[in-house]
């Protein structure tokens, strides 16, 4: 990966451009418009949002803002753990299309395998909810379509009803957070994974491994962070609102992290903690 718009191909062929804008907990607004196009303004071409995140409509307004083509923007938004269902999951896509003012979307996810209100009967509101993203996949109004926080046994549980496989999973990985099992699984299945929270919630960034390492190679915690989930394969989605950082996000492509440095930073211990497991949320 030489640039922020060299990209991943997907197992449907689609491309995705190798590195996302993440807008989670980016308030809806103007803090959100101009941060979609500040992205743009440096290069990003794909991003990431959500239902639950409550920003569509300014993710949306900040794209035909910024003056980019549409169809050079790689556009994510995620159906909320409120949702299951053949129909609702059609009427919450239609919503969400409508927030964000397009007529396709490039992909679509299931935002969590294991929603409390579900719990019961995940399994069937999981494979009901598939299949409507299937028949929207089928009829052209999305691109690609994929899971968010699925485990192996969540994932292997989708396929006993799916049509198509899910092309991407959208996880929690970082330095020191390198999830090898769900990593490995998704892998045999050609999955692409999508690390949310690259640089962890914050804390990552004053630990003392990647700090050296920064120093090191003369680069910012977060740039090697970012370079981290590059060398492993992965789809980072940095998030910021201050455009300094979300420039400084893009200043990854001009070194490379040695065998021995990417093994120091994936064994290092990790100071974010494991966040939420899907079979346990309290949401």
């Amino acid at each position: 990966m030489k640039s922020l718009t060299d990209v991943y191909t997907l197992a449907n062929g689609v491309k995705i451009p190798c590195v996302g804008f993440g807008t989670w907990q980016t308030p809806d607004g103007d803090v959100c418009v101009d941060s979609v196009k500040a992205a743009l303004a440096c290069g990003y071409r794909h991003i990431d949002t959500a239902a639950v995140y409550g920003n569509e409509a300014s993710v949306g307004l900040g794209l035909v803002e910024s003056g980019v083509d549409r169809k050079d923007v790689f556009v994510t938004t995620k159906l909320w753990n409120s949702v299951r269902g053949y129909e609702e999951t059609r009427a919450a896509f239609a919503e969400s299309m409508r927030k964000l003012g397009l007529d396709v979307l490039d992909l679509y996810l299931i935002h969590w395998p294991n929603p409390k209100m579900y719990r019961d009967n995940w399994e069937k509101a999981n494979a009901e909810t598939w299949r409507a993203m299937e028949d929207l996949y089928f009829e052209g109004k999305i691109r690609a379509i994929g899971v968010s926080n699925f485990l192996p046994h969540h994932f292997d549980a989708l396929l006993k009803t799916a049509r198509v496989v899910p092309m991407v999973n959208q996880i929690r990985l970082f330095p020191g957070f390198a999830q090898p099992e769900t990593v490995e699984h998704c892998r045999k299945h050609n999955v692409l994974l999508q690390a949310y929270s690259p640089l962890g919630t914050g804390k990552l960034l004053s630990a003392e491994t990647l700090v050296k390492m920064a120093e090191k190679y003369n680069k910012t915690p977060a740039q090697i962070a970012l370079r981290w989930s590059l060398q492993m394969g992965f789809n980072p989605l940095p998030k910021s609102v201050t455009p300094s950082r979300i420039e400084e996000n893009t200043k990854i492509f001009d070194f490379v992290l040695s065998e021995e440095d990417m093994e120091t930073l994936t064994q290092m211990e990790n100071p974010c903690g494991a966040g939420n497991h899907p079979d346990h949320t309290s949401f």
